[in-house]
């Protein structure tokens, strides 16, 4: 195999001596991002009854934000790459900030739509400037293990902070405000703008890759489009068959044109041909399901089968983001400049699987303490395990043109990712709750005994999935222990050593 060894770059200090000032700006943009994923989930119910949304196109205010934020990721890290870090970062926050104020103005439905459309959009150049800024920012072993635990710590966790948020602001305040509150975070963010580090200017003069541009975005809107109908229209539709198959050849054709034809291609296939950085890639993508179907169904158990409050509901997943900030803030960090990465993210992705399998056994009468507490705590753990190392390997020893599209890969690979699992998981869930209930009285106690029935059997699946990613990343992510370089260029990343 290939040995990827990163050329000499100067040490941290030199690069960017505000680099921990930075990391606060870089993590602020990060959580507002994470943060609308789940945030707008706990708002939606006020909001459709607030402007009169009918209940089939309720899911269009979701599926707006997650059809143009997957679809326009590539697009957005190469444009980070080629016009600079700083700036895109500069106008994906400030039209972050200004989508979410029109969203929590709107007057309509249409308005909405409009807005969480923009959200994806410049969410799609803000996320991978982000990445790709830390990522330059931080070059030293430590340092960087430090910076990315950080970062992976709200990665996994800023979507339970999103149901504290979610439920306090809609329950007290109003539901706007889960889209006004990114205007302070983002502005707050944007005065980081002199501690992140300068923009190089390229003598080259880059051109975007139109075709593969084309191929990509139609490729990705076809695929999470065509899961996010899987939930209502199911898996074998018309509709959704076609979508998914238009789509899988519209990115097969993708690969290949970047592979073969492209002259600058958008993602060139190196990126995503390093065994390190292609395990990441599948680590976070299988990870996520895990992640986001524990959401949606703990949500539901805990609102409609527990009867808690959306407040109660959020802060019933704290202990989960406590989990993920100790073990990606406390353990990964400290860990993953001295051990191999896989050696952090396959335990990871078998302790987030107990957690998952502790809930296949979950019943409508479980109290939280035996019962939900503990899958939280192992998902947690197991998440920030999982999301600081991947993150950092995911971006580890590109060159520093492609540093954007590597960081736009990953959060890619999050983005399909969580929309297929979702689908899946929700697909398994209401099947399953449906067949319980088929020749079952409709009374509320088999109702929901119904809904917990089709929650574990969505649970059983994603242990199996997780088991299957930690299997597959154990085999493919053959890099090893990270070691310190003698001389002048220790502060450089270790090389990566393949094979």
């Amino acid at each position: 195999m290939a040995t990827t060894t990163p050329a000499p770059i100067p040490s941290a200090a030199e690069s960017n001596p505000r680099r921990w000032l930075a990391l606060v700006f870089i993590g602020l943009a990060q959580l507002m991002i994470v943060l609308d994923i789940t945030i707008v989930n706990i708002a939606l119910p006020s909001a459709q009854q607030d402007l009169g949304i009918s209940s089939g196109d309720r899911q269009w205010v979701i599926t707006a934000y997650t059809l143009s934020f997957g679809s326009l990721l590539l697009l957005g890290g190469r444009i980070a790459d080629y016009t600079g870090r700083r700036r895109a970062f500069l106008i994906g926050l400030l039209g972050f900030a200004g989508a979410s104020a029109l969203g929590g103005a709107a007057a309509n439905f249409g308005m909405l739509l409009a807005a969480r459309t923009l959200q994806g959009v410049f969410a799609a150049l803000l996320a991978p400037a982000a990445l790709s800024l830390l990522t330059v920012s931080f070059t030293e072993a430590r340092e960087r293990a430090k910076a990315f635990g950080v970062f992976g710590a709200i990665a996994a966790g800023g979507g339970a902070v999103g149901l504290v948020v979610g439920g306090l602001l809609t329950e007290y305040l109003d539901w706007r405000w889960c889209l006004y509150v990114n205007v302070p975070i983002a502005v707050i963010a944007a005065l980081g703008w002199t501690a992140l580090p300068a923009d190089q200017r390229s003598a080259t003069r880059h051109r975007i890759d139109v075709p593969g541009v084309l191929l990509a975005v139609t490729g990705l809107v076809a695929v999470v489009y065509g899961c996010s109908e899987a939930e209502s229209e199911g898996w074998d539709s018309q509709l959704v068959v076609g979508l998914l198959s238009v789509g899988i050849v519209l990115l097969v054709s993708f690969v290949l044109y970047e592979g073969r034809r492209a002259e600058r291609p958008l993602l060139p296939l190196r990126v995503i041909a390093d065994r390190a950085r292609g395990s990441a890639y599948l680590a976070v993508a299988l990870s996520v399901v895990a992640m986001f179907g524990m959401f949606l169904f703990l949500t539901y158990y805990m609102q409609v089968v527990k009867d808690y409050s959306a407040v109660l509901t959020g802060v019933a997943f704290l202990p989960l983001t406590a989990g993920v900030l100790l073990s990606a803030g406390g353990i990964a960090s400290r860990l993953l400049p001295r051990v191999a990465p896989r050696l952090l993210v396959v335990p990871g992705l078998l302790t987030t699987a107990s957690g998952t399998l502790w809930l296949v056994f979950l019943e409508a009468d479980t109290s939280y303490a035996t019962g939900v507490l503990p899958a939280e705590i192992l998902v947690g753990l197991g998440m920030g395990l999982v999301m600081a190392p991947a993150m950092n390997y995911a971006t580890h020893g590109v060159r520093p043109e492609d540093a954007g599209i590597a960081s736009a890969t990953v959060n890619t690979s999050q983005q399909i990712g969580g929309s297929i699992g979702t689908a899946l998981l929700n697909t398994i869930a209401t099947s399953t709750t449906s067949d319980y209930l088929a020749d079952r009285p409709k009374a509320p106690p088999v109702l929901r005994d119904g809904l917990v029935e089709g929650f574990s059997a969505a649970y059983a699946v994603a242990t199996a999935i997780l088991v299957a990613a930690a299997i597959a990343v154990g085999l493919l992510m053959n890099t090893p222990r990270p070691r310190r370089e003698s001389g002048p260029a220790q502060d450089a990343p270790a090389a990566v050593h393949l094979g």
